[in-house]
């Protein structure tokens, strides 16, 4: 447990896989769950954004978690979104995952409405004061339209078990100021995957990466040689993930994530209606930018050889 206190490395958001009847596919997740710690990443985490937790209802996020825990068999440590539009609902749900054996909660902000900074520091008291597990904050303003300012950040890092947040404003500045205004034992965490190495670099622990779904090893050697010193190939590494990301731009979330796991041959599915598949030019695209780094992929593999 003393590893949870402070979440480092990368822990890959992971996708839910659908089958054709916009369904769990419980196969493919448990293929999606052997992979990513066959790739040795730090951690896995479900029912996020890229997760489509706002498309299940209550009973299939318990079972997406159910899955994921069952296949990991505690061999990393398994960070579960419990964050809901209401206080009393994260509650539950919170207490359900830890009973389940959850080794820490996500909390995205609450959404829908805007709320001030201080029902947002109500509500996360509440959620960390119902659970023993190590709460991670989750910033995402874009989809939730609510932010968490980092002042706000601060008085949440003396809470015992808020152990740090994944910040996916898309702004450096603001992970910059996370940095700044909580403690060494709080970790930062980037969730746009552009911003992995300069995180690291600026002091932060890790990444919640959603590229991770397709290339975790290309990700998780960022933090390696990072770790190592090797910023040259780090920097390389993180340019790397430019064109899938850029790419993500070609359809709504997640479905070019899903799609370029398909191409890949992982059975990611369709996202959920009212989420649409990729139009054939918009796969096209996304086809050009997969044949390359397939590519580069081999092509690094042949010179290893050599």
């Amino acid at each position: 447990m003393d590893r949870l206190l402070q979440p480092t490395g990368i822990i890959p958001a992971m996708v839910t896989p659908f089958d054709a009847y916009h369904q769990i596919d419980e196969a493919a997740l448990r293929q999606l769950t052997r992979r990513l710690i066959n790739a040795d990443v730090h951690g896995l985490f479900c029912l996020g954004t890229n997760g489509e937790f706002f498309s299940m209802t209550f009973e299939e996020k318990l079972r997406v978690a159910e899955i994921v825990i069952e296949e990991a068999q505690g061999r990393l440590p398994i960070y579960v979104g419990a964050g809901c539009a209401s206080t009393k609902e994260s509650i539950e749900l919170a207490v359900r995952l830890e009973r389940m054996g959850a080794d820490a909660l996500s909390v995205i902000t609450p959404y829908f409405l805007t709320y001030t900074q201080q029902e947002l520091l109500v509500h996360f008291r509440m959620i960390a004061d119902a659970t023993e597990l190590p709460v991670l904050l989750y910033n995402i303003p874009a989809r939730t339209g609510n932010s968490l300012q980092p002042q706000t950040v601060k008085e949440l890092s003396k809470v015992p078990n808020i152990v740090g947040i994944k910040d996916s404003s898309g702004s450096f500045d603001t992970i910059l100021q996370y940095l700044e205004l909580s403690g060494p034992s709080f970790s930062v965490l980037a969730g746009t995957d552009s911003l992995i190495l300069p995180t690291l670099m600026a002091g932060g622990h890790g990444a919640i990466a959603a590229t991770a779904n397709v290339f975790p090893e290309i990700v998780k050697s960022i933090y390696d040689l990072w770790k190592q010193g090797n910023l040259v190939e780090a920097e390389l590494q993180q340019r790397h993930l430019r064109a899938l990301r850029s790419a993500f731009s070609l359809g709504t979330l997640p479905s070019v994530l899903k799609e370029a796991m398909c191409m890949i041959g992982l059975p990611a599915g369709q996202p959920r209606l009212p989420v649409q598949p990729l139009s054939p030019s918009a796969q096209a695209e996304l086809r050009k930018v997969m044949d390359a780094y397939l590519e580069e992929v081999a092509s690094t593999k042949q010179e290893e050889r050599s």
